[in-house]
């Protein structure tokens, strides 16, 4: 899980000029982070490894990732309400099934990361 993100705090900030319309359908200049949760905890569980985990809200299931013992979620600012975590375990085949390879390939490029058809 070699890297330049040597923590989830610089993979944040990176975030927000990776994501387009070609890592989340949903995604707008105005809202960035809107749709890209799923692909988002993917990468994230590519570069620091621990578990993806969902909440339900009120557009649907949301996902993010659980990172050595501490909640992150990535594109929280998508929303304009607050949300209530449920943190129920997840998997990286959950996940996929609210994305695609393609868009997953997108963010890991747009991140400046090799695409590695293994890592899914």
């Amino acid at each position: 899980m070699t890297s330049h993100f040597e923590s989830p705090e610089i993979f944040a900030d990176a975030l927000k000029t990776a994501w387009s319309i070609n890592s989340s359908t949903s995604w707008t200049a105005g809202n960035p982070a809107k749709g890209q949760c799923s692909v988002t905890s993917l990468v994230a569980q590519d570069l620091f490894g621990g578990e993806i985990v969902t909440t339900r809200t009120k557009g649907g299931t949301h996902f993010y990732n659980v990172i050595d013992g501490r909640r992150h979620d990535f594109t929280i600012s998508q929303f304009d309400y607050e949300i209530t975590f449920d943190d129920t375990p997840s998997s990286r085949a959950e996940a996929f099934t609210d994305t695609s390879g393609q868009q997953y390939a997108a963010l890991r490029q747009a991140l400046g990361l090799q695409t590695d058809a293994s890592t899914r």
